[in-house]
Parts: C-alpha cells; structure tokens; sequence
C-alpha cells in the first residue's frame, strides 16, 4: 500500500516536471504533507514535547525533504524503476551495518554490483543523474535510522509532519522559483497537493506506524518491494521499459536484498527463541 501510494504520487510528479521546476513541486509536496499530518494528529493528546524530541524530528524531516527533492532531481533525468534500485543502496547500507555478519557483507557485495551495473550505464548519459540518485540514497538511509527515533516516541504522525515542517523551510530557498506559477494555476496546486498526499502523508504516514513495530534492520529489508513496484509503475504509466542490463542490475540488487532477508529472519528467530517467555 505504501509503496502504491509512493510512486502514485512519483507518476504525477514526473509529468509535473513537464511543465515545473522538480525542487518546487518537491517543496509543495513536503509542505503540503506536513499541514495534512499536523492538522491530522492536533487534537491528539501526547506527552510535552522535548527539546529532544524536537532535534529528531527536525533531523529527520530536513533528512527526509533532502532525500525528495535529490529523488525528483534525479528521476527528472533517470527512469523511475531505475532510480529507485540505485538509490536502494541507502537502505541496504542499513540493514548491512545493523546485522554485521558474512552472508550480509557477501549480500551488499551483490547488491553493490547490481547498482555499478545501473550506474555505470548512467555514468556516461547522466551522471548528474547518478549524482542525485546517490544522495536522495544516503538521505534515504537517514530517514530510516532517524525514522524510527522519531516513531518511537508514539506521537502517531506528529513527529512526521512537525519534521516535515523543518525540512520544509530548509529546501524552501531552492523551490521559489516556481511557487508563484504554481499558486496561480489551479491543476498545478491541485498536483503538487496530491502528490503530498500520496506520497509523503500516506507513504511516510504507513512507514511510521510499521517502524513502531518491527527492527530497523527489518524495516530496511522490507522495502525490497519498492524497485520492483516502482519499475512496474513506471514501464505501465511512463512508457519507461528497462533494458536487459537495467533487468541484470535490479536482478542483484534484489539478489543481495533477498540474501539479507533471510539473514535479519534468521536472526530474528534467534533473538525470539533466546528471549524470556513474556510473563
């Protein structure tokens, strides 16, 4: 569902792109989903928030609108299925550094291949492509580690929309030039609020209350649907159909991504059986 909803929102973006500049159209989506979040969890009663609990969410939340305003630079220049099984690098990393062991070094080996394979086609016909689909994969790795600190406070999505509007003022600099045009035009707002919507107050919305119930290094692993999600959506609606190299890369990357699967299950199992009955 959240993956559905994600690139829902991706498709609308990438035909916006026709017509506006992607750091504005990134910019109204982080903006708009963190009016939706807030005004959703106002009434709710939480404990005070910290000084804390501030510093995370606004981390996480300039983290989270870095991460889609290098995702839009990049899936402006790079097929959308393509993109997303670079950028899964970020989340491998994760998942790698949380469970250290061989079969997950041999897993990001795999996986890293895959994304040299992808990569290396776009070094010579985009590299500034390569570029922002490398750094929306770093911020994405971010989001996860700080995700889940801000998740654990069980403020349902107030900690998602009170980050997002951090992340909002940070990238607000780099959108204006497309803000007037955007505000003027009713379709263009209408957008830009959508994808908000789908993408980040549905997406991250679903992503927060799966974080509050299983390990980082699970959650990291479970996102293994994404590229191929991502891929489908953008051959069915965008026209943008993989080459046989772009086939072989995803192949590793989701190679290494299943390797891990069965690593973070066997070690989950593990913890479970070594546990102390619940009493």
């Amino acid at each position: 569902m959240s993956a559905i909803a994600q690139y829902s929102g991706a498709i609308i973006a990438v035909k916006l792109f026709k017509h506006l500049d992607p750091v504005t159209v990134a910019w109204f989506r982080v903006t708009s989903a963190s009016l939706v979040l807030i005004a959703f969890s106002v009434r709710r009663n939480h404990a005070p928030w910290t000084k804390r609990d501030i510093s995370f969410a606004a981390v996480f939340g300039i983290a989270t609108a870095l991460m889609n305003t290098f995702f839009y630079l990049a899936i402006n220049r790079l097929p959308l299925g393509k993109g997303v099984t670079i950028e899964f690098i970020g989340p491998i990393l994760v998942a790698a550094w949380r469970t250290r062991t061989a079969r997950n070094t041999a897993a990001l080996l795999v996986a890293a291949v895959g994304v040299t394979v992808l990569g290396g086609v776009e070094l010579g016909n985009q590299p500034l492509g390569l570029f922002y689909i490398l750094m929306a994969s770093a911020m994405w790795a971010c989001y996860i580690v700080f995700g889940s600190r801000v998740a654990q406070n069980d403020r349902g999505v107030a900690g998602l929309g009170v980050g997002l509007a951090f992340g909002s003022l940070v990238i607000l600099p780099f959108g204006l030039r497309d803000i007037p045009r955007v505000i003027s035009t009713p379709h263009f707002i209408v957008g830009c609020i959508t994808v908000g919507a789908l993408s980040s107050a549905i997406a991250y919305g679903i992503d927060q209350y799966t974080l509050r119930r299983i390990p980082v290094r699970r959650f990291s692993v479970m996102l293994a649907l994404l590229p191929v999600c991502s891929a489908v959506m953008g051959a069915v609606f965008l026209s943008q159909h993989p080459t046989t190299w772009d086939l072989c890369g995803m192949a590793l990357v989701l190679g290494g991504v299943a390797m891990q699967e069965r690593e973070v299950i066997s070690r989950e199992d593990d913890d479970h059986q070594g546990a102390p009955a619940s009493t």
